[in-house]
């Protein structure tokens, strides 16, 4: 039987504490500060000559979110109870949270946020220049709906031609179910096709409130039957234990990687993807690539 001891803080001792209770003593921790920093007169209510609390009362946020004094005590008190999104987004609310600290308030909760806040990943020059650092490497930034934000210039030659794909269209999914060139160059397609539906469904679920996902997958179900039936099966995956990646291009010819990804935006938003070679003859043929893409990008400029 698992036992509680805390400190002086109120934090739970490390002493064989499962997650989920490190969790409500966070959660309770993070609502007693913010609501700490609140004052009366910040939501429109009087001070009174005999206040001591700092900030405002327990019961004072309960009312302002409309739920029971009794069950927003129980929940600063760590208590084992449930939380709706519902009176997530009321104590946010309430308790004025910024973007940040109402993801935080949710993770804590271990609730979806039905409303989150759109985050954008942004491509700064700094990253630009990695990308291209790592070159003859092939590496991209993608979100968590597979857009491809930035790439370098081995990683637009190896697939297709990507700098000629519209910008809109520069997303791995739709690139995977409708663009014939870049799929001819993917080894084993139906693996990987299903792969990408069933990690997509999982990203969505963790997004389930984002009009991005909604929108891609509409287009998806328009645009591919084949999607479509994958769609149906409700497979769901979050981790892939190979990265080993095989692909063939039309001129350097088969190139066998290694998948590394680097998580380089505020929860999930972003990711860095890089291919290593996983053989001398795949390195030799991805030098070859960026010889490629090079004089690719310098033929419009002597033109």
């Amino acid at each position: 039987m698992t036992t509680m001891t805390q400190d002086v803080r109120g934090i739970p001792a490390i002493q064989d504490v499962r997650p989920t209770e490190i969790r409500r003593h966070e959660l309770a921790g993070f609502l007693r500060s913010r609501r700490e920093r609140i004052t009366p007169e910040d939501v429109g209510l009087p001070r009174g000559p005999r206040r001591r609390t700092p900030g405002l009362r327990r019961e004072e946020v309960a009312h302002l979110s409309a739920v029971g004094v009794t069950w927003y005590t129980w929940l600063e008190q760590a208590r084992d109870i449930q939380v709706s999104a519902q009176v997530l987004d009321a104590l946010a609310r309430t308790l004025r949270l910024d973007a940040g600290e109402r993801t935080h308030l949710f993770g804590l909760a271990g609730v979806i946020d039905p409303s989150p806040v759109p985050g954008c990943a942004r491509v700064t020059p700094e990253l630009q220049d990695v990308l291209r650092q790592l070159e003859p490497y092939p590496a991209s930034v993608q979100n968590s709906k597979y857009d491809i934000l930035a790439y370098n210039r081995t990683y637009g030659e190896l697939f297709c031609d990507l700098d000629a794909v519209p910008v809109e269209d520069r997303n791995l999914l739709l690139l995977a179910f409708t663009n014939e060139q870049w799929r001819s160059s993917v080894v084993h397609l139906d693996e990987v096709l299903r792969t990408m539906t069933a990690k997509f469904r999982a990203a969505m679920a963790d997004n389930i409130g984002g009009s991005g996902f909604k929108v891609l997958l509409k287009r998806l179900l328009d645009e591919s039957d084949e999607f479509g039936a994958l769609w149906e099966r409700y497979e769901v995956l979050r981790s892939v234990d190979s990265r080993t990646k095989y692909f063939r291009h039309q001129v350097v010819g088969p190139v066998t990687v290694a998948h590394t990804d680097l998580w380089i935006g505020r929860n999930g938003a972003a990711r860095l993807v890089t291919y290593t070679p996983a053989d001398d003859e795949s390195r030799d043929r991805l030098e070859r690539l960026q010889a490629l893409a090079t004089a690719r990008a310098q033929a419009p400029a002597e033109a």
